[in-house]
């Protein structure tokens, strides 16, 4: 079964590591503005495997705890009848 993107755990993480927005910004070259907008979950499935590696860096966790995932089922009759 594969996987889907769930929520961002951003703001959980932020708080597990008692890490402020604009420290994690600071520590990873990016704006304040794009760290709100990922803690916000905007645009939080667009985040790039850079930035997710440089934030996982610094918080000091595996890039697959920047995010929940959900398992989803296939339609696997749809794939029988091709």
């Amino acid at each position: 079964m594969p996987f889907k993107v769930g929520r961002s755990r951003l703001r959980d993480l932020l708080r597990e590591k008692r890490m402020t927005q604009v420290e994690l910004a600071r520590r990873t070259g990016r704006s304040k503005s794009q760290i709100s907008d990922l803690v916000n979950q905007k645009n939080a499935e667009a985040m790039s495997l850079r930035v997710a590696k440089d934030i996982s860096h610094a918080l000091d966790c595996h890039i697959e705890d920047l995010f929940e995932w959900e398992w989803y089922e296939l339609d696997t009759e749809a794939d029988e009848e091709d």
